[in-house]
């Protein structure tokens, strides 16, 4: 069975909604996420349609992850990035079957590096010495 067959909306509905619950009571993570949104309902919405378009091609999200990450690049750390992705593994290796789990993981994770590079990455500028 290859990783798509395994991943439906129904199983983004309850890995996306226990996800961000407990991105929301973490420590570091939640107070930056319970800061930047106001309609929890809504956000989880368009993090389904997110997900469900990145892993299911439905084409579902219509947004810019990058502007939005963007806004809070002031409270975003590499770190925080490390923090998110191990909270995420953790719980989609709980809620998804292994492979679906994987995909998820491995599609989190080169995502996070782009959006990392997005925030962090600065060329320095080229010495015009000899």
């Amino acid at each position: 069975m290859n990783d798509a067959a395994q991943i439906d909306d129904a199983g983004l509905e309850r890995l996306v909604p226990l996800f961000y619950s407990r991105i929301r009571e973490d420590s570091e993570l939640g107070p930056i996420f319970n800061d930047a949104i106001h309609d929890w309902p809504e956000h989880l919405d368009k993090l389904v349609a997110f997900w469900s378009s990145v892993m299911l091609t439905t084409g579902r999200y219509k947004g810019n992850p990058m502007a939005a990450h963007l806004k809070h690049a002031a409270r975003i750390t590499p770190e925080l990035f490390e923090r998110w992705l191990a909270l995420w593994n953790r719980t989609v290796a709980e809620v998804m079957a292994p492979d679906a789990a994987a995909a998820l993981q491995i599609k989190a994770a080169r995502i996070a590096e782009s959006l990392q590079l997005a925030l962090f990455f600065r060329l320095e500028p080229r010495s015009t010495s000899p």
